[in-house]
């Protein structure tokens, strides 16, 4: 059985997305599902690849943030029908010490499985334009696509109620930010909590920690992300105020008890260090590419720092809980929202890097093909 479908692929690292018509040649393995893209968000990372210096495969089909409803399952074991709705997230091996205790984005095969190549049991299946393969799974999805296959493992059932077409960021970009909060610090009634960087992962990080009931400021250069922010229940602070570090322990009764920088700045890093109460911990998602400089007493009297890597979630876990919190209307996580077409993904993406959107959604236009 063929299945013909339109997807965005990404040939040189210095091109552009062309949409063609790919191929799949066989349906799903044991433990996978094959899932109709109902929508699929526009990450970072997706358009980091250009600059992967060629450790991530091309051409390929990226796309990471991806949901829709599966439309056929591989063998009797996957926990999933067809028709079921469900969000996509990372890829993890299921077995390893961390996996085990349940912390799959530290999988010790996190970085094979999501960014260089996918698993070794799984070979290329589709076929591009030109008739050559196109690389494995981009974090077990390559979801800027019309379909996707998937393991079950990394597919979770969501309510067929809610739009699905808009959940697919719930599976990494909103799952890091609001997952860091909830998970990582565990904030609180009564925390403070202060968001470096207002972009997807922070805003996502300033919602869930108001949901939780904590005094939220909210740190960026843009005025019209801090009136997002504002709009969220965050106090806004521009990142360039004269005494940062003073204003938000001013702001937060004589610090901060966490804070999570979505920025990479090494400036704002020593800033947020610098905010915290004693015991303080400041958590960092973004990868830094240079060393980091720490200056005198930023360490002091207990503070620490972590990098957090996708929130410390169980995809199965938190994602029900968000879309919970969104349906009581504390997560409205759909504001930061702005869809497109699959064939306007260049767009998407210009608007992306210029910061006109927050979080684009690309909706496959939804021609199909028939199964040959």
């Amino acid at each position: 059985m063929t299945r013909r479908f339109d997807a965005a692929v990404l040939r040189t690292y210095g091109g552009r997305f062309s949409i063609e018509e790919v191929r799949l040649d066989e349906g799903p393995a044991d433990g996978e599902v094959l899932v109709e893209i109902a929508g699929c968000g526009m990450c970072r990372t997706d358009l980091a690849v250009r600059h992967s210096a060629g450790r991530t495969p091309l051409p390929a089909v990226l796309g990471h943030e991806g949901a829709g409803v599966v439309t056929e399952v591989g063998g009797p074991h996957t926990g999933l029908s067809a028709g079921d709705h469900v969000v996509l997230s990372f890829d993890s091996c299921g077995h390893c010490r961390n996996c085990m205790r349940a912390a799959p984005a530290y999988c010790d095969s996190f970085a094979s499985l999501n960014l260089f190549g996918g698993r070794e049991e799984n070979p290329p299946r589709f076929t591009g334009a030109d008739g050559g393969a196109l690389a494995p799974r981009w974090f077990g999805q390559s979801s800027f696509a019309e379909y996707a296959v998937v393991r079950a493992r990394n597919a979770v059932r969501v309510d067929p109620a809610l739009p699905v077409e808009l959940l697919g960021p719930l599976g990494c970009g909103f799952l890091t930010g609001a997952g860091a909060v909830l998970n990582s610090f565990g904030a609180g009634p009564g925390d403070t909590v202060v968001v470096f960087g207002t972009g997807a992962v922070g805003l996502a990080a300033v919602m869930a920690a108001a949901a939780a009931g904590a005094v939220v400021v909210a740190v960026d250069r843009h005025p019209g992300r801090l009136a997002l922010a504002e709009r969220f229940h965050a106090v806004p602070l521009h990142s360039a105020s004269a005494g940062l570090d003073d204003r938000i322990r001013h702001l937060t009764d004589g610090g901060a008890q966490f804070a999570l920088d979505t920025t990479g700045s090494a400036k704002l890093i020593n800033d947020a260090l610098r905010a915290l109460r004693p015991t303080g911990h400041l958590g960092l998602v973004a990868r830094l590419h240079s060393p980091l400089a720490l200056q005198p007493g930023t360490l002091d009297r207990g503070r620490r720092i972590s990098h957090i890597c996708e929130g410390d979630a169980v995809p199965a876990l938190l994602i029900p809980r968000l879309t919970a919190l969104w349906q009581a209307g504390r997560f409205p996580f759909d504001q930061l929202i702005r869809t497109y077409p699959l064939a306007d993904i260049d767009e998407a993406e210009r608007d992306c890097d210029a910061g006109r959107v927050v979080k684009p959604v690309l909706i496959p236009d939804g021609t199909r093909r028939p199964v040959l």
